[in-house]
């Protein structure tokens, strides 16, 4: 088994720096603030010859209070999954009281631990690690994760005594799919996730922007895998004054990008917003699958349902594709559902459709529904092949295809879903014209040969009007 450490500290020592730098991505979300993360965040690290999984945590504080206490739970959390904890200090700021109060926490745990001297770049290395040996943690190790300098030496350290492993650092799951869970701030979002986990993996307070980075969390059911990606709550850009927070929108639309499909999450006791509907809007133009869960649907009266779905109706008729589920996340109620259509929508994405099937339903659709006539010449559609997947793509080949209009479009959309049974994912149909083959040859004949081309051409005509 690859060996687990824990990235632990007071706030705004560089932690999540140095996860990123240690998993080689830009995962965790950073910025000279204070308090920053407060999930968990798990990575990949392979710094020499040696693997591991490494946990990003939230800064741990004395006395904490509100969403720092639940912070401060998936910190210790962290450390209970940990073979040895990383406890992160600033060598620029010295030994402080936070930092031993930390190191309190950490002797109480039990677990091994060893001591980073972080921000030490253009330090003597006596200098940097001199007020930390009180700690009682063994030599500490000097390291600048914003200048990548002592990781090598930080990980032989911290993977000491550990079985060297063989194995590589283990890939996500190839089958794995992967849902991102998008909605404004407070409408449910990481409720569902801890209610799929059966467990609280996620901070979830009643506060609107708890999440401010995207989670990625692994997770199974029914023997299908996934990856779960909570994401910060998106908001209307004029209301969004906070740089942190422009940063997890960020974050969360890149969620919506690198996902196959996205659970957009609604509160059944607020009206369907303009902003609701240009989120959803925006997740159908990236061309994901979607599943719509309206949450809180516990608290809503008998009588005021039925007008909920009307305005739904109203406001989303341009998400016909995408299937509905009015759901409690706290309770249960639905979640189930949600996760048979996210896997509906998925095979449905994946979808191979086969040149024969798809040319064969293009001309029961012409049959069925004749193309315009464009100056007195009717668009010929010849045949179709697919083009893509997630979204499915459908080309179509034929004459004057530029001239299809919009709605001739949608039809045709309308009828490949409805034939290759594309549920919870957009589609796209795309137009070619065929290129005439004799187009620029008549150039390219001698004199001679363009007389003896045109005598054919006139003596076929002759031989038509006989």
């Amino acid at each position: 088994m690859l060996a687990v450490l824990a990235i632990v500290g007071r706030p705004n020592v560089g932690k999540s720096t140095l996860f990123n730098v240690l998993t080689r991505t830009r995962d965790a979300l950073v910025a000279d603030v204070p308090g920053l993360t407060r999930d968990r965040k798990y990575g990949y690290t392979r710094i020499g010859d040696r693997p591991a999984v490494v946990i990003d945590t939230g800064g741990l504080v004395e006395g904490p209070d509100g969403v720092e206490r639940l912070t401060a739970t998936q910190t210790r959390k962290a450390i209970e999954d940990a073979d040895r904890v990383l406890l992160v200090v600033d060598g620029r700021a010295g030994l402080t009281p936070p930092d031993l109060h930390v190191a309190t926490q950490l002797r109480r745990s039990g677990k091994p631990v060893l001591l980073v001297v972080n921000k030490s770049e253009g330090l003597e290395l006596g200098t940097a690690v001199a007020d930390f040996h009180s700690l009682g943690f063994g030599e500490p190790v000097a390291v600048s994760a914003a200048h990548a300098e002592g990781l090598e030496t930080l990980m032989s350290r911290a993977l000491d005594g550990f079985a060297a492993g063989t194995e590589e650092a283990p890939a996500p799951e190839e089958n794995a799919i992967r849902v991102a869970v998008i909605g404004r701030p407070n409408v449910g979002k990481s409720t569902l996730i801890n209610r799929l986990l059966g467990e609280e993996r996620l901070i979830a307070f009643d506060k609107p922007g708890t999440t401010r980075d995207s989670v990625y969390v692994p997770f199974e059911r029914e023997g299908q895998a996934y990856v779960l990606i909570d994401t910060a709550g998106v908001r209307r850009r004029a209301r969004v004054h906070d740089t942190i927070e422009k940063y997890s929108i960020v974050k969360a639309l890149q969620a919506i990008d690198e996902a196959q499909i996205v659970i957009g999450v609604l509160d059944a006791q607020e009206s369907v917003s303009e902003q609701d509907a240009s989120l959803l809007g925006l997740i159908a133009t990236q061309g994901r699958g979607l599943v719509i869960a309206v949450n809180k649907w516990d608290g809503i009266a008998r009588d005021q349902r039925e007008a909920i779905r009307a305005g739904l109706d109203l406001r989303l008729d341009f998400l016909t594709f995408a299937p509905v589920h009015f759901i409690s996340a706290r309770h249960g109620t639905g979640v189930g559902d949600v996760m048979d259509s996210v896997k509906v929508a998925y095979r449905a994405a994946m979808r191979e459709m086969p040149t024969p099937e798809l040319t064969r339903a293009l001309e029961a659709a012409v049959t069925s529904h004749q193309p315009p006539l464009v100056r007195g010449r009717r668009i010929k559609l010849r045949y179709a092949h697919q083009g893509g997947r997630n979204p499915p793509v459908v080309v179509i080949h034929g004459n004057q295809t530029q001239h299809v209009p919009d709605a001739y479009r949608r039809y045709l959309e309308n009828y490949f879903r409805r034939v290759f049974r594309l549920e919870g994912t957009p589609m796209r149909v795309e137009f070619r014209t065929d290129e005439n083959p004799y187009a620029g040859r008549r150039n390219e004949l001698t004199p001679r040969q363009q007389r003896k081309r045109n005598r054919l051409v006139r003596s076929r005509k002759r031989g038509k009007r006989q």
